[in-house]
């Protein structure tokens, strides 16, 4: 059986009705060990205190925001290759899981950002990149809603995902590419220490629960995407129904 076949709208409802409460069970089991464990019972950071603990909402969600992008970006090209109408109505789904990611990173970034920078806000490559990922997903959910048309308004939108896509490797990388950015490079996948390494890495006592609160996102994420796909695909069904009863 080829794998297009999944993105078949009888197929994907079918399978995805079992799948679902099991990604949402294991999505709430994650972020209940991951955020109870890092919030109670990890210490204290020496240099940022408690302060630090904000890592496990932080980090998962500015992960999920570019992330979210990038299953956007794939599912329209899909369309635009497949035109499987599935794709196009996930990535439609993704939006506005994403817009909530990418509010919850900027949030809990000025919450962090306050005591360490000594600012809740700065103008940090990796900030404006990210506060323009930001406005790219409004402007995507926007365009969907604005054309009636839901083909057109498929392809305009996958073209508006594609150059969002430059603000979302930005939004990855900025930190490597302006030195003076305030954001420090990669730590969370560099976990533990090596003598004579002086690059910041993340201790493993807040590692391990951080990665629990990573998948816990990534499952949440995954569970809310296949949901609101699964209502795009009845109200596109309804939509047509409703055109074929004002024909007859």
């Amino acid at each position: 059986m080829s794998m297009w076949e999944y993105a078949n709208p009888k197929r994907f409802m079918g399978w995805t009705r079992p799948v679902l409460p099991w990604t949402f069970a294991l999505a709430g089991l994650c972020l209940a060990v991951g955020l109870i464990w890092g919030f109670f019972f990890t210490p204290d950071d020496f240099r940022q205190g408690s302060t630090v603990k904000i890592i496990y909402l932080h980090v998962p969600a500015a992960l999920m925001a570019i992330n979210a992008w990038v299953v956007m970006l794939v599912a329209s090209l899909i369309w635009v290759v497949r035109r499987h109408h599935v794709s196009a109505l996930a990535a439609r789904a993704a939006a506005p899981v994403g817009v909530v990611m990418t509010l919850i990173a900027l949030f809990t970034g000025g919450i962090w950002g306050q005591p360490m920078w000594g600012t809740y806000w700065a103008w940090d490559p990796r900030l404006t990149s990210f506060l323009i990922l930001f406005l790219f997903y409004l402007g995507y959910i926007a365009l969907w809603e604005a054309i009636e048309d839901p083909d057109t308004a498929a392809d305009l939108t996958a073209v508006l995902c594609m150059v969002g896509s430059v603000f979302a490797f930005l939004s990855r990388y900025a930190v490597y590419f302006w030195n003076q950015g305030l954001h420090q490079g990669a730590s969370v996948l560099r976990a533990g220490a090596v003598a004579g390494d002086t690059e910041e890495r993340v201790s493993n006592v807040y590692a391990v629960p951080l990665f629990i609160s990573m998948a816990g996102f990534f499952l949440l994420f995954l569970a809310l995407v296949l949901m609101r796909t699964r209502t795009e695909i009845r109200a596109r069904r309804i939509r047509a129904l409703e055109a074929r009863a004002r024909r007859a």
